[in-house]
């Protein structure tokens, strides 16, 4: 069973409160006005990335797909929005039939993207479109933030193993999420096994200090932990003092040990002495797994030291010092009518300085050059220039209603490292700096 399958095994409760309340105000004056029907396109976008980070990394797409499919309000919640006079009479029986009817394209799962780049396009009615922006936000901006942050550590780390472990410094429900968009990010295990059972994530985990403090002497807490999951298994060795650890490590589960953990302390400097006492030990197989506060710059203090998997919690959750990316929902076109036919017109918000938008139903392309590295951000309203044609972005996703697209995550991950080996390799830089590419209009 694959990871789709996983997810839609467990399930996802009805997704339709996860909204703002005036999502719902303008569906019932835009009901009463006639124009609620008006086929309309909003277009998610960011106007800036995050200050310092060189691309974005599209995360969540699966679980929108998911949000999609199970926004609809059920007797409950129609009976809490007429309690709470919300919304009147006319507009509570629209939302009792409401299920989502519109296309739905963005860029796949895992896929970079830039200022302006038109990460998702819905398409419908503005009543049924207007209705997912909330939802589509809120995760569209979390899991792209925290794959962003994964990608830069994943780009750290150097191939080496990075396992995601920051249930505890999130949400619960955000943990699982995190998880899932540090796996498309290029993390390889998680902690949290909510997310390893919906999403099929590698899971892994052993002991904490806890577990050495239980016991009476650091031996005893080893020779339990060996005795119960195997000399395979990972042995905390910083509890009180490292090179006795190390050394009754090595002694109780001899030279089969799988690895040992570092959770404090001059990494750099400590990693070094255990190498070299497993070494002298015999124990040349160990792997050394380190922890305690990393982020993507630690991660590359450590590129020269002799540690083999990186654990890593606060930082990931929380987007590496960008919880968000800052992405908006804006209508970018709307029919002129009701009727069916009636043509698209444009529209686009004036405001002064930097939240103006540009409008029309757009396409996206990345250029390369003669070597195949993306070289910009083409982005346009018109036709696909013939020089484009076969690199566009946006793929089909929600169809008439019906999700097309789904796939498991596996293929997000991999997408993501495809299409970043595809940018300058400056886009890899941990140095302040604009955007890799820019974003040019066609």
């Amino acid at each position: 069973m694959n990871s789709a399958d996983l997810g839609r095994r467990v399930g996802v409760p009805s997704t339709a409160l996860f909204t703002d309340q005036y999502e719902l105000t303008m569906v019932q004056a835009a009901l009463k006005a006639g124009t609620a029907s008006r086929r309309s396109v909003f277009e998610a976008f960011t106007r800036r990335l995050p200050e310092g980070r060189r691309y974005g990394v599209v995360a969540g797409t699966g679980r929108v797909l998911d949000a999609v499919e199970n926004f609809h309000f059920d007797d409950e919640m129609i009976g809490f929005l007429r309690q709470q006079r919300i919304v009147d009479e006319p507009t509570l029986q629209w939302l009792a039939d409401y299920r989502f009817s519109g296309d739905i394209w963005g860029y796949p799962e895992g896929e970079v993207y830039f200022p302006g780049s038109p990460v998702l396009r819905v398409e419908g009615s503005f009543a049924e479109c207007v209705l997912l922006e909330t939802v589509i936000l809120s995760i569209l901006n979390h899991d792209s933030a925290i794959a962003a942050a994964a990608s830069r550590m994943s780009a750290a780390a150097g191939g080496r193993r990075l396992i995601e472990m920051g249930a505890r410094r999130t949400h619960e429900l955000s943990a699982v999420a995190s998880a899932r968009a540090a796996y498309v990010g290029g993390f390889d295990a998680t902690s949290d096994l909510a997310a390893g059972f919906r999403y099929g994530i590698p899971t892994v985990g052993t002991s904490a200090h806890a577990f050495t403090l239980l016991h009476d002497t650091e031996r005893d807490a080893f020779r339990a932990q060996v005795d119960s999951l195997g000399r395979g298994t990972t042995l905390l060795v910083d509890t009180y003092d490292v090179a006795e650890a190390v050394r009754a490590a090595v002694e109780i589960a001899g030279p089969e040990l799988g690895a040992v953990r570092i959770d404090s302390g001059d990494l750099l400097l400590v990693a070094h002495r255990v190498r070299q006492q497993l070494d002298e030990l015999g124990a040349t197989g160990t792997k050394i797994v380190v922890t305690s506060d990393l982020d993507e710059y630690a991660i590359a203090s450590l590129a020269a030291a002799p540690v083999d998997a990186y654990g890593v919690g606060t930082q990931l959750v929380t987007g590496s010092g960008h919880p968000t990316c800052s992405m908006v929902y804006k209508l970018v076109a709307r029919a002129g009518s009701a009727e069916p036919d009636a043509r698209l017109v444009p529209v686009a918000k004036k405001s002064l300085g930097a939240k103006a938008s540009k409008g029309g139903r757009k396409w996206a392309a990345r250029r390369v050059d003669e070597h195949g590295v993306a070289e910009a951000e083409v982005v346009g309203t018109g036709a696909v220039p013939e020089e484009l044609a076969g690199r566009e972005l946006l793929v089909e996703l929600v169809r008439g209603g019906e999700v097309v697209a789904r796939e498991p995550l596996e293929a997000a991950r991999e997408r993501h490292v495809a299409a970043r080996a595809g940018l300058p390799l400056s886009a890899m830089q941990l140095s302040r700096g604009e955007p890799v590419i820019g974003t040019e209009y066609a």
